[in-house]
């Protein structure tokens, strides 16, 4: 554990619990992909397999247990819930997610570092993660005006993301043999879709106005 792993690991917490404040709170998902929620469901019960049999410290496993939690939750909120659903606008948010999944299980059954059923898994989960946000990012092009809980969610995203390459690379010169290209090249190409994202969003948080896409 180092100082940016832990940033990144609060800062993912931290957009986890602004979504859920505003889906509990607000009683609304406006602006919230459920296509890029299912996917990174998806992404936690394919990583986290082992949170039962493979015990590595107690805040390792509770974090396990509060992501895939939430994330299913927010599943819920969206699909289920007899007031938040009446927001979720299902004409927008149209992004074909599930064709995202066969590609990153061939890529998993031949990109790998072992083959195994449980790493190939953990492997999937990675490639996964990777291009979860894309039908959120499209949404938020569509729809154009983003309120500030979502903005804030998806800027809290990237940032945990861009957090832990920082880790990576703190890690690469303070241990040795540190090397992951599996999860580097993936973590590096979800940090750069969020490009176009951080560019406006510091836009808007520079010149004081409302944050907006271009469509």
């Amino acid at each position: 554990m180092n100082i940016f792993r832990l940033a990144g690991d609060m800062t993912h917490l931290a957009s986890v619990l602004v979504l859920l404040l505003k889906i509990h709170t607000i009683k609304s998902c406006a602006g919230v992909s459920l296509k890029t929620q299912e996917l990174y469901a998806l992404v936690f019960a394919t990583r986290y397999l082992d949170i039962f049999i493979n015990f590595i410290s107690f805040y390792n496993t509770v974090m396990k247990l509060i992501f895939l939690g939430s994330s299913f939750s927010i599943v819920w909120y969206i699909r289920c819930h007899r007031i938040v659903r009446r927001s979720y606008d299902k004409d927008q948010d149209t992004f074909r997610h599930l064709f995202l999944l066969l590609p990153c299980l061939i890529l998993a059954l031949v990109i790998n570092e072992k083959f195994t059923f449980k790493e190939v898994l953990w492997t999937f989960s990675i490639y996964l993660e990777a291009v979860a946000i894309l039908p959120q990012l499209v949404l938020l092009q569509r729809t154009r005006n983003i309120d500030n809980l979502t903005g804030q969610y998806v800027f809290l995203l990237g940032a945990y993301r861009a957090l832990y390459i920082l880790n990576w690379i703190y890690r690469y010169f303070t241990e040795e043999h540190y090397v992951h290209w599996i999860t580097w090249i993936a973590g590096i190409i979800q940090t750069l879709l969020y490009a176009d994202f951080f560019y406006y969003y510091f836009q808007s948080w520079k010149k004081n106005v409302k944050l907006e896409l271009p469509a």
